[in-house]
């Protein structure tokens, strides 16, 4: 085929292509655009799951009558007017193809009036061509009306999902932004049913609470850091607060709703030893940084972005994070579950924030008042942190030998002695390293062991980390080899044979390096196998003691590997259940 310059409409069609992937897509644009306008108030309402129509409403700056026209051509803007503006991008929107790629692909009318003008107008386009345009009365702002999405190529809707689907896609736009923008009122009505309302007060805690509920909201935790020109806020949630996927992870710069891996990792991180296995944090994270230092024009929807110096803000977030659960994160709380009809149901999780599997599910009805309060049961705060908790803390016996009974203000803590001296020991060993400090036990005797294929390959694996660890290890010849000297956490009375705690060592590093980091994972295995097991039987001298090094360690609250370490019953639940109330 001959070399030809594609017809304006074909062209139009492929760049629209770019921007507009599905019905989200331009709820998404016309969202950014109203809140680039100035908008305190934006309605969003749609049908067909956004292909029968999309209409977005907002009291924003509105656009001048003999502007409109210009708006749906490509490459105009109001957003930025030179080369050089590109590297300060402070808007939502700036590329300049939203409003014709949406024209290129549907029917859309455009209403607007600013507040300076006596009457507004209005612009209809058919497929990217005009079709009228004339003066009307109408409020200060501007609506745009999307229907019959992608009529003129309908191969596009074959690959769209269900209208339930797409509609929940829409959903979760307008809900990353209410997180986004909590001083704006934004509402989403889908098929007539209203899905999200916000206060537009500016409190996030607000508008958290109206989209996942109380209970939620109650467990989320305060985050705020500022590093030079770089501040970091939000809310994120207590460890009990897990999720199945990294969905309900809300990553915000500049207010702009945007994905990154390496800063969603950043916020995983901070969890670490925190949470079970497969299985991530509910979070509201707001980065906010000079305009120099984010690119925010590298993708063609602006749903990704680059940053100068990546490894500063990684760095930011992960202690930012790491410090609101260390400071903030309550004691985990018993919930009382009862007997229904032959069924157990658990006040907890009735009173769940989350009635279905999508984090931007809606609520049909408003929270019952526009103050937060905590819940009875689930995660409740206890008078301070755990570490305040812990100082008052007084001892009173242990059950089955593994669980250590104390008394404080308020109730009683049980406490589980393997893992609150797991962590112990694992902070002990992680703050040697760092300081490569080596804690070995030289052996009166060399032990000699042989091990198999797959214990060879994970000791030739961490040969490096099992020395700085404390291990003195050489070849015997064969599968053997001799053990001079173990970490001196493995001598303690539960590893009275060094070889067998090698072999059992390199056993369960193997496991625990597939959902761990290959330090951490030898870390934690170590202070596992050193640390007190359940059915060792403590002095009150040794479990008073425990507790004081529990509230010494950098995260009281689990051990390397995710497990709590201290429970709560309050009084109120212990005076229930005895019928004092």
């Amino acid at each position: 085929m001959p070399i030809r310059q594609l017809p304006p409409n074909v062209a139009a069609q492929i760049a629209a292509g770019e921007v507009v992937e599905r019905p989200a897509s331009v709820a998404k644009e016309l969202l950014e655009n109203a809140l680039d306008a100035g908008a305190t108030r934006v309605s969003v309402s749609v049908s067909g799951g956004g292909v029968s129509e999309i209409r977005v409403s907002d009291d924003g700056s509105g656009i001048p009558a003999d502007e409109l026209a210009l708006a749906f051509r490509r490459h105009a803007t109001s957003k930025l007017a030179t080369a050089s503006d590109l590297e300060t991008v402070g808007t939502l929107g700036f590329r300049g193809e939203a409003l014709p790629s949406i024209a290129a692909v549907a029917r859309v009318t455009c209403t607007t009036r600013p507040a300076d003008a006596d009457t507004g107008a209005r612009i209809d386009l058919r497929y990217g061509n005009l079709v009228a345009e004339e003066p009307v009365g109408c409020p200060v702002g501007t609506t745009v009306q999307v229907v019959e999405l992608f009529g003129n190529v309908p191969a596009r809707r074959r690959f769209l999902r269900s209208p339930a689907a797409e509609t929940a896609r829409i959903q979760e736009v307008v809900t990353r932004y209410a997180l986004a923008c909590p001083d704006v009122r934004f509402t989403l009505t889908a098929d007539g049913r209203e899905q999200v309302n916000t206060t537009g007060n500016g409190s996030l805690q607000d508008v958290i609470l109206s989209l996942y509920g109380r209970d939620t909201a109650s467990r989320m935790l305060p985050v705020s850091a500022n590093e030079g020109e770089m501040a970091v806020s939000g809310y994120t949630g207590a460890p009990d607060l897990n999720r199945h996927n990294r969905s309900y992870i809300t990553l915000l710069v500049n207010r702009r709703w945007v994905y990154h891996r390496s800063i969603m990792y950043a916020i995983e991180q901070a969890y670490r030893g925190t949470l079970p296995d497969r299985r991530y944090p509910l979070a509201v994270i707001n980065l906010v940084l000079p305009p120099a230092d984010v690119d925010v024009n590298s993708h063609p929807t602006k749903r990704e972005v680059r940053f100068r110096n990546e490894n500063r803000i990684f760095s930011a977030v992960q202690r930012a994070v790491s410090d609101a659960l260390v400071a903030h994160a309550p004691v985990r709380q018993v919930s009382r579950s009862f007997a229904v009809t032959g069924e157990t149901y658990s006040e907890t999780h009735r009173s769940s924030g989350y009635p279905s599997a999508q984090p931007w599910a809606g609520r049909s009805q408003s929270p019952p008042s526009d103050t937060l309060a905590l819940p009875t049961t689930g995660l409740a705060p206890t008078g301070g942190s755990l570490r305040d908790v812990l100082t008052g803390l007084r001892v009173v016996g242990q059950i089955r030998q593994t669980y250590i009974v104390a008394e404080g203000d308020q109730g009683m803590y049980l406490v589980d002695q393997h893992a609150a001296h797991e962590r112990v020991v694992y902070d002990r060993i992680r703050s040697g390293s760092e300081r490569r400090e080596t804690v070995a036990q030289p052996l009166l005797a060399p032990t000699p062991v042989e091990l198999n294929l797959a214990r060879t390959a994970t000791l030739q694996d961490y040969a490096e980390m099992l020395a700085e660890y404390g291990f003195q290890l050489e070849p015997f010849g064969g599968d053997a080899w001799l053990v001079r000297a173990v970490p001196a956490a493995l001598t303690a009375r539960n590893n009275p044979d060094p070889a067998a705690a090698l072999v059992n060592l390199l056993d369960a590093v193997s496991v625990e390096q597939v959902v761990m980091e290959r330090e951490d994972a030898l870390a934690a295995t170590i202070a596992c196998h050193g640390a007190v097991r359940a059915g060792d039987r403590l002095s009150t001298d040794e479990m008073d003691a425990l507790l004081r090094q529990l509230e010494s360690t950098e995260n009281p609250h689990n051990c390397p590997h995710g497990r709590p370490t201290v429970i709560h019953f309050t009084e109120y639940q212990l005076e229930r259940e005895f019928g004092r109330r």
